[in-house]
C-alpha cells in the first residue's frame, strides 16, 4: 500500500508547477508539432485581420459606388455628395492603416517561420540560421508594430485607396463642369468659362475658388503619399507577393 502524500508535499509540488510553467518540449518531435500548432495559430490570427481589411477596402467600394450613383444619376444633386465621399474614403483609409499594421505582425511572424523553418526543410540551403527564431521570440514577449502609422496609410493608399480617390475626382470634375439642371429638368447657366466652373463649385457660403484650392491640396497631399517609398523594403525584399 502506497503512502499517501501529506499536505506540505502537495503544496509544495503545486508551488514547484506554478513556478516552472507548463512544460517545454523535449523530444524532437513534441518541439515539431509545437512549430506546427503555433504555426496554425498565426495563420489563423493573420487571416482574421486579413479579414478585417478586405472589409474596410469592400465598404469603401461600396460607398464610391453609392455616392457616384446618388450624384451621376440625378442631375439636380449638388457636388457636395462627392465631397463627401471623399471624406468618408479618408476615413475608411484610416481605419484600414490602423488593421493593417495589426495585419502587418502577424504576417511577418508567418513568413519568418516560411522562411526560416519550412522552405529550410522542403530546399536546405546553407547553413540553417536561428535568427529567425530568435526574431518570432522578441515579438512573442514584446510585440511591437513593424511599420509606423503613415507607412500603414502610404501602403492602403497605393494599394487600392489612390483609384478610389481618383474615380471620385472625376465624377468631381464631370460635376462642377455640367450645367446646372432647374427643377423641371431644363439646363440653365450653361458652363463656358473657369468662372461658371468657380460658381458651380460653391458650398454653401464657402465661394467656389476656396473649394476647389482646397481640393487641390487635399489631392497633392494624396498623390505625394501614393508616390511615396519606403525607406526600407519588408517584406517585398523577400518576394514580389506582397499585400
Amino acid at each position: 500500500m502506497s503512502a499517501e502524500l501529506s499536505p506540505l508535499t502537495l503544496e509544495t509540488e503545486t508551488e514547484l508547477r506554478e513556478r516552472q510553467g507548463p512544460p517545454l518540449p523535449q523530444t524532437s518531435q513534441e518541439t515539431i508539432n509545437t512549430i506546427v500548432h503555433y504555426y496554425r495559430g498565426e495563420m489563423g490570427r493573420m487571416a482574421g485581420w486579413r479579414d478585417r481589411i478586405d472589409r474596410t477596402s469592400n465598404w469603401a467600394i461600396t460607398v464610391v459606388a453609392a455616392m457616384l450613383s446618388v450624384s451621376l444619376s440625378t442631375p439636380s444633386s449638388h457636388h457636395g455628395v462627392l465631397l463627401f465621399a471623399m471624406l468618408l474614403i479618408t476615413l475608411l483609409l484610416l481605419i484600414e492603416a490602423r488593421r493593417y499594421r495589426f495585419f502587418d505582425v502577424y504576417r511577418a511572424r508567418v513568413r519568418q517561420l516560411e522562411r526560416g523553418y519550412f522552405a529550410q526543410i522542403l530546399s536546405p540551403e546553407g547553413t540553417p540560421s536561428p535568427k529567425w527564431s530568435a526574431s518570432i521570440a522578441r515579438s512573442l514577449r514584446k510585440p511591437a508594430f513593424l511599420m509606423s502609422y503613415r507607412e500603414a496609410v502610404c501602403r492602403r493608399l497605393q494599394r487600392n485607396y489612390c483609384w478610389m480617390y481618383l474615380i471620385v475626382l472625376l465624377a468631381w470634375a464631370l460635376k462642377i463642369s455640367s450645367p446646372k439642371i432647374s427643377a423641371n429638368g431644363e439646363p440653365f447657366g450653361h458652363v463656358r468659362s473657369w468662372t461658371d466652373v468657380t460658381e458651380n463649385a460653391a458650398l454653401g457660403l464657402v465661394p467656389g475658388w476656396a473649394v476647389m484650392i482646397g481640393v487641390a491640396l487635399f489631392y497633392v497631399l494624396v498623390l505625394y503619399a501614393s508616390l511615396h517609398k519606403e525607406q526600407h523594403e519588408g517584406e517585398l525584399a523577400h518576394g514580389e507577393v506582397h499585400v
